[in-house]
């Protein structure tokens, strides 16, 4: 479990191709020394599992299934990615409940700075329509992010200074894939409305 609160942001150092899926090798500012093997870190959302560390890096196994679904398998040595560690049960719980499983990969269709901030417009799959609602929640790139308005397959966010500074957004383009997971709460509510 997650916040959507960034906490680093780490770099793809190597990528070794495995049989069905790769190994991920991500330099980190986090102390690897206490990071347990088995450790679940978001990495631009997606939950991955910790199978080896090294001071300063930690390495994970990506599925053929995420790299199906997620921008994962787009990734190149020296891409930065947004981290997030679980949480702990004292944890301040700063954004909003996120698991780490990407539903869907959206595309970035307006990039504008405004003022300071910056007004990003993504578009989702239909499939993601229904659950992405004005002045909701919705992880971006791993990024807890309110939901300023809807327009059908559209959604637009603003990016203050800080999270453009702090995350990878700060190299993000017109055209971007970007992960995205709608908030849980909306997930139930909408299959619940499906059974009635």
């Amino acid at each position: 479990m997650f916040t959507g609160i960034v906490t680093d942001v780490g770099r793809v150092v190597r990528i070794d191709q495995l049989e069905v899926g790769q190994r991920l090798m991500i330099a980190t500012s986090y102390d690897t020394s206490d990071i347990v093997l088995g450790a679940s870190i978001a990495c631009n959302g997606a939950c991955l599992t910790v199978v080896e560390k090294t001071p300063g890096h930690f390495g994970a196994d990506v599925s053929g299934e995420t790299l199906d679904k997620t921008t994962i398998g787009t990734w190149a040595v020296d891409a930065k990615i947004n981290l997030e560690r679980s949480l702990k049960a004292a944890d301040e719980l700063g954004g909003h409940l996120v698991l780490g499983h990407v539903d869907a990969v959206g595309s970035v269709v307006r990039l504008a700075a405004e003022g300071e901030n910056y007004r990003v417009d993504i578009e989702v799959p239909d499939s993601l329509k229904h659950y992405v609602a004005s002045k909701g929640s919705i992880t971006v790139d791993g990024v807890s992010l309110t939901v300023n308005e809807v327009d059908d397959r559209v959604f637009g966010v603003n990016l203050i200074p800080h999270t453009w500074d702090h995350t990878s957004f700060v190299d993000l383009i017109l055209g971007a894939k970007v992960n995205l997971e709608v908030d849980v709460i909306a997930r139930y509510v909408a299959r619940l409305l499906e059974r009635k």
